[in-house]
């Protein structure tokens, strides 16, 4: 993981706002990584003394080529701006937390 993380990186970021929900579409290049090491989320700060929203996004399409390409789908409540939400990337094994303060955390903004 630690030797293919730095060749991560995220591609095109599509936003709409429908009705009282924006939905997110991400691309992520993963190369050669396993989509089931990771876990992409959708991340806004908390609000008003609350936690941070931290929201699994769903894979949605794989590479047709050798791409690496894959492509992640989240929803949030429109009654956020869709500018508070950014996607971010972090290694994923069932039963392991990764802090906030990690190093393998890839942000996409």
């Amino acid at each position: 993981m630690e030797q293919k993380w730095a060749a991560l990186h995220f591609g095109e970021l599509k936003i709409e706002t429908k009705g009282k929900q924006h939905v997110f579409e991400v691309q992520v290049y993963l190369n050669d990584l396993d989509p089931k090491t990771v876990r992409v989320e959708l991340y806004a700060e908390g609000v008003n003394g609350g936690g941070p929203v931290r929201q699994k996004m769903q894979l949605t399409r794989q590479p047709e080529a050798a791409d690496g390409v894959y492509v992640y789908r989240a929803q949030a409540p429109a009654s956020r701006p869709a500018a508070d939400y950014t996607a971010r990337v972090i290694p994923h094994c069932s039963g392991v937390t990764v802090p906030l303060e990690a190093d393998p955390i890839l942000w996409q903004r």
